[in-house]
């Protein structure tokens, strides 16, 4: 981390912060061994710039991990190349256009990652809602509000593609129903496909589901979508919370995956909570007088979501080899 000579204020900040992040028990991972990923939605990244202290602050959580979904990053990417520089040389981001309509509301999906840890391996699509010929048009009867966007990575021997997504708010829980659906569909028919560049998928975002069990995560998970063992109960470090928003009564954020990856996940996952308490957020802005609200604007209104992955897969690939070979 290159946090460089910062302010005294900025200083006192990250040491506090540190306290967060240790409450938040994230072990190392390993090289080729490991891997931690974490899907986080920064309210409004890119909207309104952020104060340096939220910069630093910004740049300090996501350095926790090797592989970060980032969702609500609007068009402005000053403030993620800032953060960027913070983190360092190793680290680089791939991301999707914006969408300049208000159910796009200028958003991007961006997957930030250290090199060291995780290399990308060429796919990075956004994916469209089905279409069927009308006349001599292909078009599509519904949409997604912002395209989930997919991209394939490797870590040591396992490759692997992630999605991530931001599906629509608003009063129509009917829509984010079909919309959520619609994205299950999508993976169950592509992802069965022999020319799919990988059969292990891991899905997150922010799909805006209240709770785990309800009918839009049902809509989600119909097509065999699981949780990881980790966050079926969502702690923070030995501490279970309800919710991965501020006020942690909501299960917006989620990872997933497909259920040849199930003996990937490891037993460790959580959030990260960088709130606390009012009395942290005086601490991180000594020299301001925020709100909640207005520190959710320069921190955010989610807590990052996170798991660690096994990538060690050697001994596997071995014994794959052994059993041709005797089937031959």
């Amino acid at each position: 981390m290159h946090h460089g000579d910062v302010s005294p204020s900025i200083a006192y900040g990250l040491l506090e912060l540190k306290k967060r992040i240790d409450a938040a028990k994230i072990p190392p991972s390993k090289l080729d061994e490991t891997i931690n990923v974490a899907i986080w939605n920064i309210r409004e990244f890119g909207k309104k710039r952020r104060t340096d202290a939220a910069i630093h602050y910004i740049a300090e959580i996501l350095g926790q991990f090797d592989l970060i979904g980032l969702v609500e990053l609007r068009d402005n990417l000053t403030d993620l190349g800032s953060v960027i520089d913070i983190l360092g040389p190793s680290w680089d981001v791939v991301y999707s256009d914006w969408m300049d309509d208000s159910g796009g509301n200028k958003e991007r999906t961006a997957f930030l990652f250290d090199r060291r840890a995780v290399t990308f391996n060429g796919l990075a699509a956004e994916i469209d809602a089905p279409r069927e010929k009308k006349g001599m048009e292909y078009l599509a009867s519904q949409s997604f509000w912002r395209a989930p966007y997919m991209c394939s990575f490797r870590a040591g021997n396992f490759d692997f593609i992630v999605i991530a997504t931001h599906t629509r708010w608003g009063d129509s829980i009917e829509g984010r129903e079909a919309e959520l659906r619609m994205l299950a569909d999508w993976i169950d028919s592509r992802f069965k496909n022999k020319y799919v560049e990988d059969h292990d998928l891991i899905v997150m975002g922010d799909f805006n589901i209240p709770q785990i069990g309800d009918k839009l995560f049902k809509a989600l998970t119909g097509r065999g979508l699981q949780v990881p063992d980790a966050l079926i109960e969502l702690k923070e470090g030995d501490q279970i919370i309800k919710g991965s928003n501020l006020g942690q009564n909501a299960r917006y954020d989620q990872i997933l995956h497909l259920p040849t990856l199930e003996k990937r996940f490891s037993k460790t996952g959580g959030v990260l909570n960088f709130y606390g308490s009012n009395a942290v957020v005086k601490k991180l802005f000594s020299d301001k007088n925020y709100s909640l609200t207005e520190f959710s604007f320069q921190l955010s209104d989610h807590f990052p979501v996170w798991v660690q992955i096994d990538t060690d897969i050697d001994g596997e690939r071995f014994n794959q080899i052994i059993q041709n070979s005797k089937k031959g």
